[in-house]
């Protein structure tokens, strides 16, 4: 099934495609031009197919923004930067039950 859900809307139902489907399509679209051929096919409106056809032609190249070795370092600064707040809560945390622990000795007879 192309579509992933049907959502109500004021008019009637409005399809949700899944994101392979749309991708395909716009492929598609590039390949032979013929939208209205596309749209009868696969029943989807021209104006929608033109949509993602535009889209994927001018958000495509953020595809090969960022290379593997890029990313991978990124992740390791985020995942550094985590374990270190990690860190600062357990040390606030061992504070907090230290805090806690010598209240309570001091309020027991």
């Amino acid at each position: 099934m192309p579509y992933q859900n049907k959502q109500k809307t004021g008019k009637g139902k409005r399809r949700s495609y899944t994101s392979q489907f749309k991708f395909d399509r716009s492929i598609e679209a590039i390949k032979t031009d013929n939208l209205s051929e596309i749209s009868r096919k696969y029943g989807v409106s021209v104006n929608v197919i033109a949509n993602w056809k535009n889209h994927l032609l001018e958000q495509g190249s953020h595809i090969f923004e960022t290379t593997p070795d890029q990313e991978n370092k990124e992740l390791k600064a985020k995942i550094a930067k985590l374990e270190q707040m990690l860190g600062k809560k357990e040390v606030e945390l061992n504070l907090i039950k230290n805090f806690s622990d010598f209240y309570e000795s001091r309020s027991t007879p």
